[in-house]
């Protein structure tokens, strides 16, 4: 059975890059553009990893990193940040909200493999 990823991004252009990137790869992916439907997706879906965009509409993706982190049935599902925010301390501050990878945008396929593999 492939090993499923859910994809947060709001960028439709990113979200497909992403997804169609990691079905290549032989996983399954479901993507989702508002973050407001992560809880409820992460329960039915049951990824095995989170790619999470940070800056999304109506809630961030650092304070859904911070409720799947704190909920007992989402806390083990490992969560990588894809993320424009790059400045200095920005890792820090993301990985202290529980992510377990970083990838700064503009991503490159290798890179974004590599963490991702690293993950599942």
């Amino acid at each position: 059975m492939a090993k499923r990823v859910l994809v947060v991004e709001d960028n439709d252009l990113n979200r497909k890059l992403f997804c169609d990137l990691l079905t290549a790869h032989g996983f399954a992916v479901e993507g989702l553009a508002d973050g407001r439907e992560v809880m409820e997706r992460a329960r039915q879906f049951v990824p095995g990893l989170i790619i999470m965009d940070i800056q999304l509409p109506h809630i961030s993706g650092l304070e859904l990193i911070e409720a799947i982190k704190a909920d007992r049935d989402l806390r083990l599902i490992p969560i990588m940040a894809v993320t424009a925010y790059a400045g200095k301390g920005d890792e820090d501050r993301i990985r202290d909200a529980g992510a377990e990878g970083y990838v700064s945008k503009p991503v490159s396929i290798g890179p974004f493999m590599a963490a991702v593999n690293a993950l599942v």
